[in-house]
Order: C-alpha cells, then sequence, then structure tokens
C-alpha cells in the first residue's frame, strides 16, 4: 500500500532524559508521524471519516511530549506509535523522535530515534486467578501473552482484588486487563489464551467456579472502527456479553485505557465510554467488592 499521511516537525518542551538536569529543566522535542493508510474512500468521498484526522494525532503526540517523562526517547517513540495505532485505518506507523539539544558532549546538529510498528486490532483480555500463588500467575501470564506471536500487549492495569459474583463459594480474585493489538483473527488468539490458561492448569469442569488462570477476550477491534468484530457465537461471543456488568472487569480497563468504549447494544447507539458503564454499576468500588490489589510480582 502506497498512500501515507506525514505528520512532520511537531514540537512540544518536553522533559524526557536520563540525566537530572534534563528532567529538570527539559527540553525541545520534534516528532515526526508517517502513517501507513488506505485512502482511496477519503480521496473519492471527501469524507473526514474515511481518514485519519491528522489534528488529533498531532495533540496526542504533544500530549506524550510535555507528559510524565520517560529516561529514554526510545520509550517516547514506542507510546507515540501506540497511540497512532489506536486509529484503526492506519495499517503500519513510523515515529521518528528528534532530540536535537541532547547533551552528546561532542558537535551535531540531531539525534533521533525512528521506529515502525505494523497495526492490528484493538483487542482487550482480562485475567483473573484465585487459585495458588495468584499474582505470580498472573505475572506468568503477561509475559506469555507478550509472547504470542501476532499480539502486541501495550498497556497492562494495575492488579485490583475482587470478591466472587456468582457460581459456588471460592477464595477471592486478583484481576487484571491487558489492552493490546492482534494481527490474528478472533478464534486464532482465543486459542492462544487457552492454551496458556492450560499451561497453568486451567479446568473447566464447575461453571463459574474457582480457577488458576482466566483469560477472556472481551472486545475484538475499536466499537464502530473497520476492525471490529462482533460475534454471538457461543463458543466467542464478541464483544463479552457481560462485560458491562462487571465492576471486576470495567474498574482495571479504565486504568489501562482511560479513553476505552464498549459496545452494550447493536448498533452505534450502543457504544458507551467504559468510565460512564464503571459509574452505573457502581460509583462505590468497595461496595461492589473491588479494592486495590497488590502490585505486579515482576514487571
Amino acid at each position: 500500500m502506497a498512500d501515507r499521511i506525514v505528520l512532520q516537525g511537531v514540537s512540544a518542551r518536553g522533559h524526557h532524559g536520563v540525566l537530572a538536569f534534563e528532567k529538570r529543566d527539559g527540553q525541545t522535542f520534534v516528532v515526526d508521524v508517517t502513517m501507513t493508510c488506505d485512502l482511496e474512500r477519503a480521496g473519492r468521498t471527501d469524507d473526514l471519516a474515511a481518514t485519519v484526522n491528522y489534528a488529533e494525532v498531532a495533540a496526542d503526540v504533544v500530549a506524550r511530549v510535555t507528559g510524565p517523562s520517560f529516561d529514554l526517547i526510545e520509550r517516547l517513540a514506542e507510546v507515540i506509535a501506540d497511540d497512532v495505532l489506536r486509529h484503526d485505518l492506519v495499517e503500519v506507523v513510523e515515529v521518528v523522535v528528534h532530540k536535537p539539544e541532547a547533551p552528546v558532549g561532542q558537535p551535531f546538529t540531531d539525534v533521533q530515534v525512528r521506529l515502525e510498528r505494523p497495526g492490528g486490532a484493538a483487542v482487550v483480555i482480562a485475567l483473573g486467578s484465585n487459585l495458588g500463588d495468584r499474582g505470580e500467575t498472573l505475572a506468568a501470564a503477561v509475559v506469555a501473552l507478550r509472547e504470542v506471536p501476532g499480539l502486541t500487549v501495550t498497556t497492562v492495569s494495575a492488579i485490583v482484588e475482587t470478591d466472587p459474583v456468582g457460581g459456588p463459594e471460592q477464595p477471592p480474585y486478583l484481576n487484571a486487563v491487558a489492552v493490546g493489538r492482534s494481527t490474528l483473527p478472533p478464534d486464532a488468539l482465543l486459542g492462544e489464551l487457552h492454551r496458556i490458561e492450560a499451561a497453568h492448569g486451567r479446568t473447566r469442569e464447575i461453571h463459574w467456579g474457582a480457577r488458576t488462570l482466566d483469560l477472556d477476550l472481551i472486545q475484538f477491534g475499536n466499537p464502530g472502527g473497520p476492525r471490529e468484530v462482533v460475534s454471538d457465537d457461543p463458543r466467542l461471543t464478541l464483544p463479552h456479553p457481560r462485560a458491562a456488568e462487571r465492576a471486576f472487569v470495567l474498574a482495571p480497563w479504565l486504568d489501562a485505557d482511560p479513553k476505552a468504549t464498549l459496545r452494550v447494544a447493536p448498533g452505534d447507539g450502543g457504544i458507551r465510554p467504559v468510565a460512564e458503564l464503571l459509574d452505573a454499576v457502581s460509583p462505590d468500588l468497595d461496595a461492589a467488592g473491588v479494592r486495590p490489589g497488590p502490585g505486579w510480582e515482576h514487571p
């Protein structure tokens, strides 16, 4: 595909760098973004919805540059790429971060990091465990998810501890949510989730019973976007039919992605912000049996 949108020279002041004075005083960063997209429909229809709003991309870049400090511009470039790839139309993104005031110690004109990342459907995966070493199990599951070919995990929420919902009497859960991108189709991704569960001793004898590890595919594709998959197949219902009712999914999901939305009914009118859904389920998380959990046992 040869169609591209190039956003060049977005400049803002940030505090990224390893040295103390870089974090204290800040410096100017310049960012270039090249998005590979299919622009034929936009060119034929003159419809903004058929392309990527580069003003939004520029605003997101500036928010990252002026936002929380990173030691490395490699990390800054990575999170900018993740933000751009939230736009379903983007097939590939190239991000270049320039640091013209870098403390190199020698004459130079520019330092830059250039990376290229493929797109994919946005995916949301809920993790849960209430048997054995729950924290270690969740940490190992995240490692396993990161190793799945075709799956890119971009953000993992903090862990919450939750009271069991439904099923027999059982211990409390640790829950988290991972968000990312998948070039695998939904059924193949589900197969990988089941493989990871099985590797941690997951069995399914009792409906809603205790389990060493539970990995649920909550959503595949951005709601209303071209990669969204909506399915009523009982083997894989998408989006997850009970996600909108479960504070133990919504709370960590909101932590991982404050801009998240979920389709709760057919048609575009059924797309709701996760923040609104969580508030509707229970504005008081303690009352909903959701409380802060332990920190991750290893990153």
